[in-house]
């Protein structure tokens, strides 16, 4: 077997972990477990940090007095967080709803994994988590709350879930980031800040409850 033979039985051995090659002309199995597929695993960099914790208070303060301008009848109004940075801004808008229109307004908590169209795009083995919505949504008007707003695919299997729980009054959609690229007719109502995004790029949004940490950073894939 000459170099050029070997090399091309190495480079079929790195695509694959078990590979069948022919040599006077007869079969022999042999197994290359070397390769994995981590070695696509992307990496990214960070390219600029978008708000501050500063800024992100100050535009939860002015979603929330927005939420509660457009719902006079805040007594029928409700809360649910997209997990998974959705459930903490639902809870932080409906502390600062309270302060505001003086009424605890009621928040639940969706999980959308089941309910994609996108499912193996996301993850191999999506975490499902539980969604916990305690009480009627027939007829209130319920505030959708995520933190990034993107191809909209999130937000119409948020409204698919919740349709399963009843039929509500309204549907409105409250995000922390508009960072554009729809891919479906959906906007939000009420928006904390729009972003221009390329493709290659990715908002993450950093929160204290989940993260550690206070911010929203734009990275970009390398």
């Amino acid at each position: 077997m000459d170099e050029k033979e070997v090399a091309a039985i190495d480079v079929v051995a790195a695509l694959t972990s078990e590979f069948r090659v022919l040599v006077f002309g007869g079969f022999f199995d042999r197994l290359r477990p070397a390769f994995t597929f981590s070695s696509f695993r992307m990496t990214i960099r960070e390219k600029s940090q978008i708000m501050t914790a500063a800024e992100m208070e100050a535009a939860l303060n002015r979603l929330a007095r927005e939420i509660v301008e457009r719902n006079r009848e805040t007594r029928n109004l409700a809360l649910i967080g997209i997990r998974r940075r959705g459930v903490p801004l639902a809870d932080r808008l409906a502390k600062r709803i309270l302060e505001v229109g003086k009424v605890q307004v009621p928040v639940g908590y969706l999980d959308i994994n089941l309910y994609r169209d996108d499912l193996s795009t996301v993850s191999t083995q999506p975490v499902i988590q539980r969604t916990e919505i305690h009480f009627s949504i027939v007829d209130l008007s319920v505030v959708l709350v995520d933190d990034v707003l993107y191809t909209g695919r999130t937000v119409r299997a948020a409204i698919d879930a919740l349709l399963d729980y009843g039929r509500p009054k309204f549907i409105q959609l409250c995000v922390l980031i508009d960072r554009g690229h729809r891919e479906l007719p959906i906007e939000a109502n009420y928006v904390g800040k729009a972003v221009q995004t390329s493709d290659n790029e990715i908002v993450e949004v950093k929160l204290t409850e989940v993260d550690q940490k206070e911010c929203v950073l734009l990275v970009e894939k390398v």
